[in-house]
């Protein structure tokens, strides 16, 4: 018998990269494990995982919405409510009464397309938000909201010439998705003296690049707030980028997991693709994704998310529907999940005085170190930083010298990704190097999150490292 070799396997398996879970994340672990070994000779005591949008993570901690733990643990075992009487207010109790009426076990499969009490509670926190009415038939829940990107990204690409319109830095799920379906990318650029705002003009000049290459422009992805930028739409580039996507018969893909961590809602609101279209009455094809991953509920491990559709035909969603019962279901404990975030308490039920502390805690906390660490990373020699307005992540921009390219060339390293490497050796931090995400030509980056406590000591080993990485390599 002939050994199995990764020649033998689908090619597409080896295009696919994601650099959140890549090389730096790798040595992470291994880094980890190595200081369980006494006399590890490590220069730190723990490794800071930064790499990735993890709130409840070892390390960082974020404490569960109790709400949502209590719901889920009824949900689980509906006799703890008989066994333990005085443990759980009585709009959890309630709640979890009426999920199971409608659920029975979550051992069960639920329906494909999730919960249709579910996804009626989901329609309508859309209806709320936008003032438009959503139809229940037309969102699916998933295991989060990769998997709804996924399958979206599958439907699309019709032909080995399709192409999706994708941000500049972007999320890598997108690329990996692509590669994964044989889909090709179709770059456009975020403007980083602009607080990394998005330009029609960019997108039409990337269009006018795919019809010269021969590229087949199927869909504009629009991740807002933006990963790992941070970055906010305003409304009225919105209404620009759903009359482009008219002009060109563009299906809109809308990622907005992060549209309740907002630092400065004041001045930078969050508006809804959906309400957008809806209120210019556009015809276009519009897909918004959410997640309980992000947010507040940092639920990342329970597996839960939803996708709309609008303005797609019935047609369309039956092939949907379809595609999604091959999986048989989403998960039930993420379907549960996506409940809770649609749904929380309301003033007056006896959970809310706790949920509103909980979550107004850690809204503070994010914009507060979003805010510390965007202005000390900007004091420090070489580096500048938009102060993010918005989801979990700054993305900072490092001069690199040429004798520090030099040594990352001679080291086989992308520069961004050699001081990346070099941070982590030296710190125990973990971050990913903007070559993961893309950037422009000789520009380089890295993302980092905003959840790790004891941010002054986290910065600070931040500094102390740029610092002697400066007397080391200079400036150009």
């Amino acid at each position: 018998m002939r050994q199995l070799t990764v020649d033998a396997l689908n090619p597409t398996f080896q295009k696919v990269q994601y650099a959140v879970r890549g090389e730096l994340a790798i040595k992470a672990e291994l880094l980890r494990d190595k200081l369980k070994e006494p006399n590890n000779g490590l220069p730190f005591d723990k490794v800071i995982s930064s790499n990735i949008g993890n709130p409840q993570q070892k390390g960082l901690d974020q404490p569960p919405i109790t709400f949502t733990r209590q719901v889920a643990a009824l949900m689980e075992w509906p006799d703890l409510a008989n066994l333990a009487p005085n443990v759980f207010p009585k709009d959890v109790i309630q709640r979890a009464k009426e999920l199971s009426a409608e659920i029975g076990s979550i051992g069960a499969y639920s329906h494909s397309q999730g919960v249709p009490f579910i996804r009626q509670s989901v329609a309508k926190f859309i209806a709320e938000r936008d003032g438009y009415p959503s139809n229940p038939n037309h969102i699916f829940l998933t295991g989060g909201a990769s998997a709804g990107v996924s399958l979206l990204i599958n439907m699309l690409i019709s032909s080995p010439k399709s192409g999706i319109l994708i941000p500049i830095p972007q999320y890598p799920l997108y690329t990996a998705s692509l590669a994964q379906h044989q889909g090709l990318p179709i770059p456009y650029y975020l403007d980083e003296s602009k607080e990394w705002s998005t330009s029609v003009a960019s997108i039409e000049e990337a269009l006018e690049e795919a019809h010269k290459e021969g590229i087949i422009p199927k869909g504009l992805v629009i991740i807002n707030p933006g990963n790992p930028t941070g970055a906010l739409l305003d409304e009225a580039t919105q209404e620009g980028l759903v009359q482009l996507c008219e002009k060109y018969s563009l299906v809109l893909l809308a990622d907005e997991v992060y549209q309740a961590n907002l630092h400065r809602a004041e001045t930078h609101p969050f508006t809804s693709f959906k309400k957008v279209v809806a209120k210019l009455q556009s015809p276009v094809p519009l897909v918004s994704f959410h997640s309980i991953s992000k947010g507040v509920s940092g639920e990342c491990g329970r597996r839960g998310g939803y996708f709309e559709c609008t303005n797609f035909s019935e047609e369309v969603i039956a092939l949907l529907y379809k595609m999604v019962s091959v999986g048989l279901c989403p998960p039930l404990a993420g379907q549960i999940g996506v409940d809770s975030m649609v749904r929380p308490p309301k003033p007056g039920d006896e959970s809310y005085e706790l949920w509103k502390k909980e979550t107004d805690t850690i809204h503070a906390a994010l914009a507060s170190r979003t805010q510390l660490m965007a202005k000390r990373l900007n004091a420090l020699p070489g580096v500048s930083c938009v102060d993010s307005p918005g989801a979990l992540y700054l993305y900072p921009q490092i001069k690199l010298s040429k004798k520090a390219r030099d040594a990352a060339g001679a080291a086989g390293k992308e520069p961004d990704a050699f001081y990346s490497l070099a941070l982590l050796d030296e710190t125990g931090i973990c971050v990913v190097p903007g070559s993961g995400f893309g950037q422009k030509e000789g520009e380089w980056h890295y993302r980092l999150t905003c959840l790790c406590p004891g941010v002054d000591e986290y910065v600070g080993k931040l500094e102390k490292f740029h610092r002697n990485w400066m007397e080391k390599y200079g400036e150009e």
